[in-house]
């Protein structure tokens, strides 16, 4: 296959075939859309930059202690999709916590602590609740052994069970599933206060950490105005946690339906939108936007060594978790096996997001259905069990790889 490859800040970036350019924003007539936001390749092409560069970006790693004590000591050619969905929450806990206007910058070694407390949820160590120590070994809950691919789906699952022991966020990561949007279940879901797993953040034979860890009063300063310590707000008396909504959908049966790209493109456009999760079998990248027919998306095949935090004080360097271009690849090329996400802060966000999604079916080919209450056929939801994947549909895994052919058709 050919590559196309490059070299930035002293590392070596090896794109495969879909890039349609080493610069992702040419002068261009047609709007970039990234996350919600629109922008024009010719007037904003320094800005552009500065977005792409403050988005997570989360590659392949060497290096990092075994998985399990005697695993794999780098995620290269299986975790390509884990590390997406590291993208896709990471980001969602940014908006969480972090003003809207938030840059990162190379220069501002420690940077932000709000935003360094963020990233060590995410860091390639057993200790942190979101590595990919934590993830692969939550994987085997979902039938995926230490080292197997993860399609969307299986992702999204496996990120919402671990938000358990995420007693600092309080996150509700709702997966839904029959490509269908419950509104009443997800209000139920983020007004039931966090409950903490009570055991030990410990899938490692020899270290545990518990989730006190993510308990610090002295950020207090830095946090959003959305958010508390506790990052859940109170609304007419009840506590409203912060949603991170994962919408799987199979959009074709091969290849992407024509009649989705326009719906996929508008999805970019939305407020509270946190990108795609998708790509190609076996190859996952984040999608955060499109320009003209092409998707943009941040790649995660880049095998880059472990950062050890451990030795630097506090002050270590954090510009591998940033890159400097974003790629593009066609949207016909896209497999049409994805998970959208959407994030929302607040309940008054969340009613927003719902009332955006009623109006947009009636405008454009939906991907998936919004719903006041629980289908009647449905069994009653459980909110009691952060454990729990709260699916009640078969998972059918392929015998080649997985796509999470578990979707529904839409």
């Amino acid at each position: 296959m050919a590559e196309l490859g490059f070299v930035m800040g002293g590392l070596s970036y090896t794109y495969e075939n879909g890039v349609t350019s080493t610069d992702p924003f040419p002068p261009s007539n047609d709007p970039v859309i990234i996350l919600g936001k629109k922008y024009s390749s010719v007037f904003d092409h320094k800005k552009l930059k500065k977005v792409v560069q403050t988005l997570p970006w989360f590659t392949y790693r060497k290096g990092f202690n075994p998985i399990g004590g005697t695993g794999p000591t780098s995620d290269q050619g299986w975790g390509c999709m884990l590390r997406c969905g590291q993208m896709m929450l990471c980001q969602s806990l940014v908006n969480l916590h972090l003003p809207s206007n938030w840059t990162w910058s190379i220069d501002s070694l420690g940077g932000s602590p709000a935003y360094r407390k963020v990233l060590d949820m995410f860091l390639d160590k057993k200790s942190s609740c979101y590595s990919i120590h934590q993830i692969a070994s939550m994987g085997v809950a979902e039938g995926k052994n230490v080292g197997q691919w993860f399609g969307p789906n299986t992702v999204a699952q496996v990120l919402k069970k671990l938000t358990s022991y995420d007693d600092w966020n309080q996150i509700v990561i709702h997966v839904a599933m029959d490509n269908t949007v419950v509104i009443e279940d997800i209000k139920s879901l983020c007004k039931t206060p966090h409950t903490s797993s009570g055991v030990n953040l410990q899938f490692e034979s020899d270290t545990s950490i518990t989730t006190s860890l993510y308990r610090d009063p002295s950020l207090s300063s830095h946090l959003s105005p959305h958010t508390s310590l506790t990052s859940s707000a109170s609304w007419d008396g009840h506590v409203w946690r912060p949603l991170l909504l994962m919408v799987p959908l199979r959009l074709g049966l091969s290849c992407i339906n024509d009649i989705y790209m326009r719906s996929l493109k508008r999805f970019f456009e939305l407020p509270y939108t946190v990108g795609v999760l998708g790509g190609k079998p076996n190859h996952a990248h984040w999608f955060i936007g499109y320009t003209g027919d092409d998707l943009i998306f941040l790649d995660p095949h880049t095998v880059q060594p472990m950062v050890d935090t451990d030795t630097h004080d506090g002050l270590w360097d954090d510009s591998s978790y940033h890159c400097t271009a974003a790629c593009r690849m066609n949207i016909s090329n896209l497999d049409p096996s994805v998970a959208l996400g959407f994030f929302c802060r607040t309940e008054q966000e969340f009613d927003d997001l719902a009332q955006i999604l009623q109006h947009e079916k009636n405008s454009i080919a939906p991907m998936f259905e919004v719903c006041l209450k629980r289908p009647t056929h449905w069994p009653p939801l459980n909110t009691g069990n952060p454990h729990g994947t709260d699916t009640v549909f078969t998972v059918v895994p392929s015998p080649k790889y997985d796509t999470d052919d578990e979707y529904e058709l839409v």
